[in-house]
């Protein structure tokens, strides 16, 4: 007798370009002012890294807003990703609640979902938990997301674990997108990605570079 197949592993399980989309909500002023989980240039560097991973494998990605006109605009770096996209503005403090982000979600045929958000606990926990429940495989970016204290985005992310998401971080997201160097049409994007986003890992490739790339002198 088989065992049931865990959704969770295998091959399937990993992400790829044509599998996924993303959900970019809230990384606007206000939810930075109350940012205490993370300092904001981490969360910063990370989501604009998620973000140009997205669009260098052409995933599809929304951008939304919650109350703009009173908690900020988006955050202006992760827009000059997207620049012709005007993010969705919301009064739904729940993303999942707004029909125009769940009818875009559907347009897309995608069933595994990739999120990320300010905060944690609330921005992120529930349309998480919601479209976790409507059946979609969700995967939440803990490193582009941040909360308004450690414990408020660790237990966040307990509790989106156990309603069953995936917790992951925004290099494993443009890496699992690549999955074989051989593709080499994105990887000197991916490259670039990495020396300005991954710090020391982006650095020390350069060396290499440069090191690789320097005559050895004459004797």
């Amino acid at each position: 007798m088989n065992a049931p197949r865990n959704p969770k592993a295998g091959i399937d399980a990993l992400l790829s370009p044509d599998n996924c989309a993303l959900i970019l909500i809230d990384h606007q002023p206000f939810q930075f002012a109350g940012l205490r989980s993370h300092d904001t240039q981490t969360i910063i560097n990370n989501v604009v890294g998620l973000a140009r991973g997205a669009k260098l494998f052409n995933v599809p990605t929304l951008l939304t807003t919650v109350l703009e006109e009173r908690g900020g605009l988006l955050l202006k770096q992760l827009q000059d990703v997207f620049p012709e996209q005007k993010p969705i503005n919301r009064t739904f403090i729940n993303t999942w609640e707004d029909t125009r982000v769940t009818d875009w979600v559907k347009k897309t045929g995608r069933k595994k979902i990739v999120m990320a958000a300010l905060w944690t606990e609330i921005c992120l926990a529930m349309p998480a938990i919601q479209a976790l429940g409507e059946g979609y495989e969700v995967y939440i970016v803990t490193d582009a997301s941040g909360g308004v204290s450690l414990e408020a985005h660790e237990v966040a992310i307990q509790r989106m674990v156990q309603a069953g998401a995936v917790p992951i971080t925004w290099t494993v997201f443009a890496s699992e997108l690549q999955r074989d160097w051989a593709r080499e049409a994105t990887v000197p994007g991916l490259a670039k990605l990495l020396v300005e986003h991954m710090g020391n890992v982006g650095t020390s490739f350069v060396w290499e570079q440069q090191l690789l790339n320097t005559p050895v002198p004459k004797s």
